[in-house]
């Protein structure tokens, strides 16, 4: 019996944060990693064309890489793809949200950031979060345009743009928040950057451990052993994009100790490996 795996898709590198997450809790499920960065960012994108692309994409890959759990590590995607998805597949599926209930189970001031996209901060969905977990809450809002596209570049190679950063996130200064929702998968990523920008803030909160528990939860629940898996042996068997590979991943990967087995950009229309970061 070989080792469970798990489909995560994205439409760009900020998947990645919660796959660093599946495998800190559960190291010996394989994975595949797919980001849409042809059609990024989602938010951009009529609801369509999303749900469109992500069914697509996601069943021709699950033709070549069977898993066991998919996941949606994407919150525009999840918020309108999810039933669609899961009419085409058996394989469970599991969606992102904005972590705003953990967030206000930790808040001492009741003073709660929300940094997202602008889609996210625009759908009501937000709203209802909002409702029915954080009512005594305030909750500041930041959708900043801009923060995917610089997180993209950073892990192309570029520097954060720190002052602009810096600007963007005065809002929770003024409103005083000590916990801050990072609502998009995109922005674990440089949350260090965030941390030294942001030093009052107590708490930071996320989606990605959540994601982990429930995918373990449903491995469980499908009879998939976690333990298999030999020790030190590749966490990703592909990462594919369907436009091209982001300058700079294999590097990013290699120092997170995710190198794949395959590299595909042009995704699935080349069917080849452009690169390929694992060792012999």
């Amino acid at each position: 019996m070989t080792a469970p795996g798990v489909l995560i898709f994205d439409s760009g590198v900020g998947g990645l944060s919660v796959s660093r997450c599946i495998h800190h809790a559960l190291p010996s499920v394989r994975q595949v990693y797919l980001a849409d960065n042809a059609c990024f960012p989602y938010g951009d994108q009529p609801e369509s064309v999303v749900v469109e692309r992500c069914c697509t994409l996601i069943e021709t890959a699950l033709a070549d890489y069977p898993v066991d759990v998919i996941v949606v590590a994407c919150n525009t995607a999840s918020t309108v793809v999810l039933p669609q998805l899961r009419s085409i597949t058996d394989i469970p599926v599991v969606g992102v949200v904005p972590a705003v209930k953990p967030a206000a189970g930790l808040s001492q001031n009741r003073r709660i950031g929300l940094l997202a996209t602008p889609a996210t901060v625009r759908r009501p969905y937000l709203q209802q979060l909002v409702d029915d977990f954080a009512s005594d809450c305030t909750l500041s809002r930041i959708g900043h345009p801009k923060l995917v596209r610089w997180i993209e570049d950073w892990v192309a190679g570029q520097s954060l743009p720190l002052a602009e950063l810096d600007d963007a996130l005065e809002p929770f200064r003024v409103d005083g928040v000590d916990t801050v929702v990072l609502g998009c998968t995109h922005y674990p990523l440089i949350v260090d950057a965030l941390k030294a920008l942001l030093p009052d803030v107590r708490y930071w909160v996320d989606s990605g451990e959540a994601i982990a528990r429930r995918t373990a939860f449903l491995l469980q629940q499908g009879g998939h052993p976690l333990g298999l898996g030999e020790p030190g042996a590749q966490v990703m068997d592909a990462v594919m994009f369907s436009g091209a590979v982001p300058a700079g991943i294999d590097v990013f990967l290699q120092k997170w100790g995710m190198a794949p087995s395959r590299l595909s950009g042009g995704w699935p229309s080349s069917q080849t490996a452009v690169t390929a970061t694992a060792s012999a």
